[in-house]
């Protein structure tokens, strides 16, 4: 499999590129910085270039078979870069005539599926104190959900620096009851299984540890 990994320097993104590598799987990683990059392999291309940069994108896009969005916001301020991930990938999958986009988001906006502690506790306190990185997350999954592409939407919970243990919950029908966490490495398994599955084109799937 050949795929497009943008924020590939993040928790997740670079888990991806890992394990991809380890798969034997050709990986394009789009970064800003090369230098924070810790992945080397022969397989590996890197790719500088900001998201603003449609024909670098374009050409990182071109011929791959999925390209997955890994991009999230560090901090808690304002911030849009998961939504401007999002308009950058389709862009350049448009332009470059391809279709398979994953993109990470995560649970925290969304309450299907969730007990009535964490719907009507925990939720309510989080989507204060993340208020504007869940805008952004939900603001990108409604691009990605109104594009004509072949997306596929995973929604994490709270991402832990744990060991890739393979072991991993899914639901699409709302979020996995009791997930309250999940190991970024096992993220990067997720969205590595699900880029080649079809039955998961034009789906939204919450993920835990399981």
């Amino acid at each position: 499999m050949k795929l497009t990994v943008f924020g590939a320097t993040g928790g997740v993104g670079t888990e991806v590129v890992k394990q991809a590598l380890a798969a034997g799987h050709h990986v394009t990683a789009i970064v800003r910085d090369p230098a924070r990059l810790e992945v080397e392999g022969e397989l590996l291309e890197v790719v500088v270039a900001a998201l603003s940069e449609h024909g670098a994108l374009t050409e990182a896009v071109s011929g791959r078979d999925v390209v997955i969005s890994a991009l999230g916001a560090r901090e808690r301020r304002p911030t849009t870069v998961v939504t401007d991930g999002a308009h950058a990938a389709l862009a350049a999958l448009r332009s470059a005539g391809g279709r398979r986009l994953l993109l990470v988001s995560a649970s925290g906006p969304f309450v299907d599926g969730d007990g009535f502690f964490t719907r009507n506790v925990v939720k309510p306190i989080l989507g204060k104190v993340l208020r504007h990185p869940f805008a952004d997350m939900v603001a990108a999954e409604r691009i990605v959900r109104a594009s004509e592409l072949d997306w596929t939407i995973v929604r994490p919970p709270r991402l832990l620096n744990g060991p890739h243990t393979g072991v991993i919950a899914a639901r699409a029908d709302g979020n996995v009851r009791g997930g309250f966490s999940i190991n970024r490495a096992d993220v990067a398994d997720y969205l590595l299984r699900a880029a080649s599955d079809d039955s998961l084109i034009r789906e939204t799937v919450s993920i835990a540890q399981g």
